[in-house]
Parts: structure tokens; C-alpha cells; sequence
């Protein structure tokens, strides 16, 4: 018979578990601090709509890891009308912080003068482009306004993820190498194709290393914008014991025209992937270079284990 202060004396009582620190306790959602920078997504290339639609769902993934994010995007060779430039973007978030800033000062409320930046520039790009990089950090200047400009979001463990998917998408990898059962199609070479020369090859070939120990087959990069870089990389493959190739575009989408993509599988005599495109881990490292630039990140986002 239970007492009117709990259960009768003897019986077991269930008391809450105490919340423990450690590596295993569930983090905090982190929520975008009142009055953040904006994230403003710097898309290279020519934009299209297809570009347009890829972009909205990189920030849309990137807002719904952090509510209330300020997330914009900005095209390096926009037009102002359709697709905003980046000058055009970055000049407009400052318009409007500024009068944020004077309308509460008119409605008597006490506020800090704005401080730092007024926004955070975030290449669309998984590798180092030296001319796309130039290309974005000379529009940044344009604009005159206070932005700081982070670095590309490759290499990552997480682009490995998203190449993984890719592959296997296109039937070219298993999906789960813990699986065992193989597909007819599946590669025993990779050829990681990225764009930007020797930099971007030798940027790639990190994420190259990290895709190899998931699939377990050989992995080289090379340049789609270098003359015989696919064709020779395949070479190498084939005289090192590979017999089905596959191409893996080590690239986002918009960097360039995708003909170029199935015209080097074709010189290389192999199947290829799609793009990287909007695959969530793109939105969330994004959003990492963000809040790492800001200081208000303490992990990055970690890939899935495999």
C-alpha cells in the first residue's frame, strides 16, 4: 500500500536519471544570436534556375539546422534583377541593419551601435578555384561593405559521404560497404574530377583518400579544366590493375557547364556521377564555415559512419 508520499516501504521507486556531461549527452540546439551577421552564399558560374533552385536548398538545409539564421544568396555573375549579385546583397544587408538600428533608436530603445560584420561570405564551392575564389573576393570588395569571406568546404569527411551517395546513386558503389553483396556496375577505380588545376587536384585528393577507405578501391583526382588530366588519371588506374572506371565530379554544380562532365567520362571511357548538388552535407558545412567564422560553433558536423 502505496503512503501519501510515494510507495509503500519495500517496493522500488523510479527517480529520474540524472542529466550526465560526456560525449554521449544530447548537445543544445544552437539558435542564430539576435542581431547575427547574415550568411550570404557566394554562387559561382553563369546562374540559371536550376542553379537557383540547388542554392535555395543549400540555405534551406542551413536554416533548418540553425533557426533564425539570416541566410541570402549572392551570384557572382548575376544581374540584379533575377539573380542578385553578390555586391547587391552584401550593400543590402547593410541597408538594413543600419536601419534596424535607427528605428529602434527612434522608438527610444536603448541598443549598441552595430559592430563586426555584416555578413559572412561563403563560397559555393567543395574545392579551392583560384579565378572563381578571385572572382567572389573582388565582388566582396565592390560591395564596400564589412564581410568576411571563409574559406571553400572542402577537404571534408563529408564530401567523401556525399561522393559515396553519388556513386552509388548512378549503381557505380555499394551503398554500405558493411553490406555484403556487391553491384554488377560498381567501380574498382575512381576518377575524382575537380576544377581549379594543381591546387584543387591536390585539395581533392584528401577527400579522395577518405572516399578510398569507404569503398575500399583506388581513388585519384585530377582537372576537368586541364587538357588529357581525366584521360591520363585513367591511364594510371587502368595500368595499376583497375578495369571499371567511374568518375566522380568532385564539384557542387554551378562551377561549370555539366556537358564537361560527360564529355571527360566519354574521352576516359567511363561511367560517371552526378554532381554533388544540394546533398544535405553541403547546407550544413555552409552553415559550419558560418558559425566557426563567428565563433558560436564548437564541432563541426560529423559524417555518418559507414
Amino acid at each position: 500500500m502505496s503512503s501519501p508520499t510515494g510507495p509503500a516501504s519495500g517496493l522500488p521507486v523510479r527517480m529520474p536519471r540524472p542529466r550526465q556531461p560526456g560525449r554521449h549527452r544530447r548537445p543544445e540546439p544552437l539558435a542564430a544570436p539576435e542581431g547575427a551577421p547574415a550568411l550570404v552564399l557566394a554562387v559561382p558560374g553563369t546562374p540559371s534556375a536550376a542553379v537557383r533552385g540547388l542554392a535555395e536548398e543549400v540555405v534551406s538545409i542551413a536554416r533548418s539546422e540553425l533557426p533564425g539564421l539570416d541566410a541570402r544568396i549572392g551570384y557572382a555573375e548575376g544581374d540584379d534583377t533575377e539573380f542578385p549579385t553578390l555586391p547587391a546583397v552584401l550593400t543590402r544587408a547593410a541597408d538594413e541593419r543600419t536601419a534596424r538600428y535607427e528605428q529602434a533608436l527612434a522608438a527610444g530603445v536603448e541598443v549598441k551601435e552595430p559592430e563586426g560584420p555584416v555578413a559572412v561570405v561563403v563560397p559555393l564551392l567543395a574545392g579551392p578555384d583560384g579565378a572563381l575564389l578571385r572572382q567572389i573576393r573582388q565582388a566582396v570588395m565592390d560591395s564596400r561593405v564589412a564581410a568576411e569571406l571563409t574559406d571553400v568546404l572542402g577537404p571534408h569527411p563529408l564530401l567523401a559521404e556525399a561522393l559515396h551517395v553519388r556513386l552509388s546513386e548512378a549503381g557505380l558503389a555499394r551503398a554500405d560497404r558493411a553490406r555484403l553483396f556487391t553491384v554488377a556496375t560498381a567501380a574498382d577505380g575512381i576518377v575524382l574530377a575537380s576544377v581549379g588545376g594543381e591546387e584543387a587536384v591536390q585539395a581533392a585528393g584528401i577527400t579522395g583518400m577518405l572516399l578510398a577507405a569507404r569503398l575500399a578501391v583506388p581513388v585519384m583526382a585530377a582537372a576537368l579544366d586541364q587538357e588529357g588530366s581525366i584521360a591520363s588519371v585513367a591511364d594510371q588506374l587502368r595500368s595499376a590493375g583497375s578495369q571499371q572506371l567511374a568518375l566522380a565530379p568532385y564539384l557542387i554544380g554551378p562551377e561549370i557547364d555539366a556537358s564537361l562532365v560527360e564529355e571527360a567520362a566519354k574521352e576516359a571511357g567511363c561511367a560517371f556521377a552526378e554532381a554533388l548538388g544540394a546533398y544535405p552535407a553541403i547546407g550544413k558545412l555552409a552553415l559550419a564555415k558560418y558559425t566557426t567564422a563567428l565563433g558560436i560553433a564548437p564541432q563541426q558536423p560529423q559524417g555518418a559512419v559507414r
